[in-house]
């Protein structure tokens, strides 16, 4: 069976906001969450809402954050489901400038990723609720 590569369902972006551990760099939110599917190979959602540009500039940055995702696959082990939120328009920027920018991330994505991996694949718990 040929695994996805996308987050593409709503269902999956929501659970991966809202059970992820996230990483903040200048332009972006990453949002690191474990895949449903165990060592399937890492997947990427995109977020870009309005605030940073019309259909041409979103589409833009979406198309520069599926290439960072796919130079920078060594900082992504497999097993994990990446939601990278656009923050800031990208305008003017290269696809060099995105990867730069998250290798620049590189410890504090590691130490996120390891901590998912390492961790049961059991939902975190709602804050407020009893043991």
């Amino acid at each position: 069976m040929r695994h996805a590569t996308h987050v593409r369902k709503r269902a999956e972006f929501e659970r991966i906001q809202r059970n992820g551990e996230r990483v903040q760099t200048a332009r972006f939110v990453l949002i690191f969450a474990r895949n449903v599917e165990g060592d399937a190979p890492a997947r990427l959602g995109v977020t870009a809402s309005r605030k940073i540009g019309g259909a041409v500039v979103r589409n833009r940055a979406k198309r520069l954050v599926r290439g960072a995702f796919r130079e920078t696959r060594d900082l992504f082990a497999p097993g994990i489901d990446l939601v990278v939120i656009v923050r800031r328009s990208l305008a003017g920027l290269r696809l060099a400038d995105v990867v730069a920018e998250w290798r620049g991330a590189r410890g504090a994505v590691e130490r996120r990723v390891t901590g998912l991996l390492g961790a049961p694949a059991e939902p975190k718990k709602a804050e407020g609720t009893e043991p």
